[in-house]
């Protein structure tokens, strides 16, 4: 139904603002592309005119068929499936273990003050040298990658949230208290709805951390799985499966990437209706 207000016509000047943007956009998006093929293109020139050996280079040709043999045998989707299925657990458990301890040290401010340091430290220390530690008590299976895949997101989703927590403004705090609302009701009405766009940000590291520690695990205990199959080319020479393993994991982690960057979309849109 009408509101009974009349549309706001756009201005001639404002058509040629959001036209340009539109252009701008669209130049950015096939940069992007083109610049791709462009280096696909120089990669085979250069395997072909011998300036690199393709034996140990590989090149796109020797990939793309790589692609098809193992496609045709089907174990190149049992590898996707595998390192896919590893990753979404890692990255879920990530994902929500980090948020809700950041939940638990903001409402507790000297436990958080207690940890802080500790955080710093783990956030620093590479989590790949634990992969060997973790697989030796957890054992050779599926839970020590997936593990490994945890441990590699969840202290940087603990700080990334927990800094935005820290950083709500302060006269929203004190507007609820002062019509007597409690710490939940802050926590539920101005601290998390403030930082939902702290998470979304989490959710984009994660992704490429999720699959760093998935495929560490891969490389030192998988029998399945794109780590695996990097791991048994490279022992093989099989460049052409090692680099196709590398690309496969890109495309994904790009995908992942796309999908948290339309769910923020979705996110704002909501909150700015």
């Amino acid at each position: 139904m009408s509101n009974g207000k009349t549309p706001k016509a756009i201005s001639k000047e404002q058509q040629s603002y959001f036209k340009n943007i539109r252009a701008y956009r669209r130049k950015i998006k096939w940069t992007r592309w083109i610049l791709l093929l462009l280096f696909f293109v120089l990669w085979q020139t250069a395997t072909q005119l011998k300036w690199i050996d393709s034996f140990i280079f590989s090149s796109p040709i020797g990939m793309w068929q790589a692609a098809v043999e193992l496609v045709k045998s089907g174990i190149l989707w049992q590898h996707l499936a595998v390192t896919i299925g590893e990753t979404m657990v890692g990255f879920l458990l990530g994902t929500a273990l980090g948020t809700a301890l950041a939940v638990l040290l903001w409402w507790n401010s000297f436990l958080s003050d207690v940890l802080e340091p500790y955080l710093v430290v783990l956030n620093a220390l590479p989590k790949t040298a634990l992969a060997p530690i973790i697989i030796v008590w957890i054992g050779n299976n599926v839970t020590s990658i997936i593990t490994v895949a945890l441990l590699t997101s969840v202290v940087v989703t603990i700080m990334t949230v927990l800094e935005g927590f820290c950083r709500v403004e302060e006269e929203k705090i004190k507007l609820i208290r002062i019509f007597g609302g409690n710490k939940a009701q802050i926590l539920t009405k101005v601290v998390l709805p403030d930082n939902v766009p702290c998470i979304v940000n989490a959710l984009k590291i994660n992704v490429g951390l999720s699959f760093v520690g998935v495929i560490v695990g891969e490389f030192l205990v998988a029998k399945m799985g794109l780590g695996y199959l990097i791991t048994y080319g490279s022992q093989i020479f099989k460049m052409d499966w090692v680099l196709l393993s590398v690309i496969l994991l890109a495309v994904l982690a790009a995908l992942m990437y796309q999908m948290i960057v339309s769910l923020e979309k979705r996110i704002l849109k909501r909150r700015n209706q």
